[in-house]
């Protein structure tokens, strides 16, 4: 697991690239690699993550937003991912304000269908019928007559698997067959959960996006590559920085992490502070720099953080940053690996407690539902 600068495979211009509208020497500088399986699609191995753009993490400026967008396009990112939960429409409503004027060979652009509002109730539905609004509110959001590619966000929340297999993807399936969106793919933290959807669904899936498990703390996406491949399935990582534990911040309140990964990744951070090094620097370059991994989505809304990612691309760790990165990872990370290195199942869990008192409250105590 190298985490020195990505190489280059080969000086062709992408696909992607529009005479006129990028900026070449940029482009040039990218780094491109397939992403696999039969989507015949070479993306920048870093890929824009548009969550940010809804504004939850905290409060953004659309101008400035709109600014991020335009200039990660025409630096040679390629790869553009949003859905409707990010900001409950806000994030896909900014993206299409950013996109405007950019030309749409330029970038693809993946959305999600499934999670919507932040009321408990109201929060998933994997319906046939949803599912397919969701994808002409999408559209409508982003000013696009297509989308790349189509995922199911979050199915491990679904109350029974077969709600997936039965409806959501069939009715992806037939979205696809109008035009709307050329590929379908799968999303989720449990690979498990996505390998038995897929394995089960006799149908034709396309990509799959994992999310915290290719960074420093949680590499275990190594271990589903063969499986991918198999299965021939292109594949996206996100969060290299793990929902902002690999930071000299503080993750979000609601992270889910257990305490031990939480214990170690501040024990990481405290090394690095005391060399002089910056742990989000090593996680970026951990991450990129895997020929294995095709691309990797970082959010943000800030054009000076978008233009450091752009810069880690071709950042190559000194002697220092290699050996406190090599300690980090020998120290503190490797001992959780094999088990301990992630969450599952404690958000479907912590989600499906609050359900059942909402669904106790509205049912039998009408009166103090909405206290």
């Amino acid at each position: 697991m190298s985490s020195q600068t990505p190489k280059k495979l080969k000086l062709e211009l992408p696909a992607t690239y529009v005479e006129g509208f990028h900026d070449r020497k940029a482009v040039e500088d990218m780094v491109y690699r397939p992403l696999g399986g039969e989507t015949n699609l070479e993306v920048s191995v870093l890929s824009f993550g548009a969550s940010s753009l809804g504004s939850v993490f905290h409060e953004t400026n659309l101008e400035e937003s709109i600014q991020v967008v335009q200039h990660a396009i025409k630096s040679g990112i390629n790869w553009v991912d949003t859905a409707p939960w990010y900001g409950h429409g806000k994030s896909e409503e900014v993206l299409g304000k950013g996109l405007k004027g950019i030309p749409r060979k330029a970038y693809y652009i993946s959305t999600k269908v499934g999670r919507y509002l932040p009321d408990t109730l109201e929060m998933f539905d994997f319906s046939a019928e949803r599912v397919t609004r969701s994808v002409d509110e999408s559209l409508e959001r982003l000013g696009l007559e297509y989308i790349d590619v189509i995922q199911i966000h979050d199915p491990e929340f679904a109350p029974n698997i077969d709600i997936i297999i039965n409806e959501t993807l069939p009715a992806l399936i037939k979205v696809k067959a109008s035009g709307k969106v050329k590929m379908i793919g799968m999303t989720g933290y449990p690979m498990a959960f996505q390998r038995e959807i897929i394995e089960k669904f006799p149908g034709k899936i396309d990509t799959v996006l994992s999310y915290c498990h290719y960074s420093m703390n949680d590499y275990s996406l190594i271990n589903d590559l063969a499986w991918l491949k198999q299965c021939k399935l292109g594949l996206i990582n996100a969060s290299p920085i793990s929902m902002g534990l690999l930071t000299n911040r503080d993750p979000p309140k609601w992270h889910p992490a257990t305490p031990l990964i939480r214990e170690k990744c501040i024990e990481a951070k405290k090394y690095c502070q005391s060399h002089g090094v910056d742990i989000s620097t090593l996680a970026m370059a951990f991450s990129l720099s895997n020929p294995d991994i095709p691309t990797t989505l970082v959010s943000t809304a800030s054009l000076e953080r978008l233009k450091k990612n752009i810069a880690s691309v071709t950042y190559k760790l000194s002697e220092k940053e290699q050996a406190v990165s090599k300690y980090v990872m020998d120290t503190f990370f490797a001992p959780l690996q094999g088990g301990k290195e992630h969450w599952e199942g404690v958000e479907v869990a912590s989600y499906w407690q609050k359900v059942g008192k909402k669904l106790m409250l509205k049912t039998r105590y009408p009166n103090y539902a909405k206290k």
